[in-house]
């Protein structure tokens, strides 16, 4: 197998329209395609991240709370990389989303730091 790249990334949100004003107005990204699919009584949306990369939010009835702490085997977090930290950090509290302190991995020496979707989903913005 030879990939190319990830294609897209999909997350199931609880509340749809909180979610969707989360990615598409708080963290900027374009919306691709909207769909209701009326026979699962669910929305697709297809939002464009970045250059290029994709993320597909679902919305479906009723679905399980993802298990945060302590952390389950499977997808960890979604990281972006930002130009600016300090910028990026301060936008988002802005618009009332908490952030945690920001870290210096010690690989990299690289400025990172964590926060939340509308669903607990950990999201982590990585500096350039």
């Amino acid at each position: 197998m030879k990939t190319k790249s990830i294609h897209h990334v999909a997350i199931i949100c609880s509340d749809y329209e909180t979610s969707k004003h989360f990615y598409v107005d708080i963290l900027g990204f374009s919306i691709i395609q909207e769909t209701f699919r009326a026979a699962r009584n669910s929305y697709k949306l297809d939002l464009r991240a970045g250059n290029g990369d994709a993320i597909e939010l679902f919305s479906f009835p009723n679905p399980p709370q993802r298990v945060n702490n302590p952390e389950a085997c499977g997808l960890r977090h979604l990281a972006f990389e930002v130009d600016n930290m300090d910028e990026s950090v301060s936008y988002l509290q802005s618009k009332g989303v908490e952030v945690e302190a920001i870290r210096i991995d010690e690989i990299t020496k690289k400025r990172f730091t964590f926060f939340k979707d509308p669903d607990g989903l950990p999201l982590e913005i990585y500096e350039r």
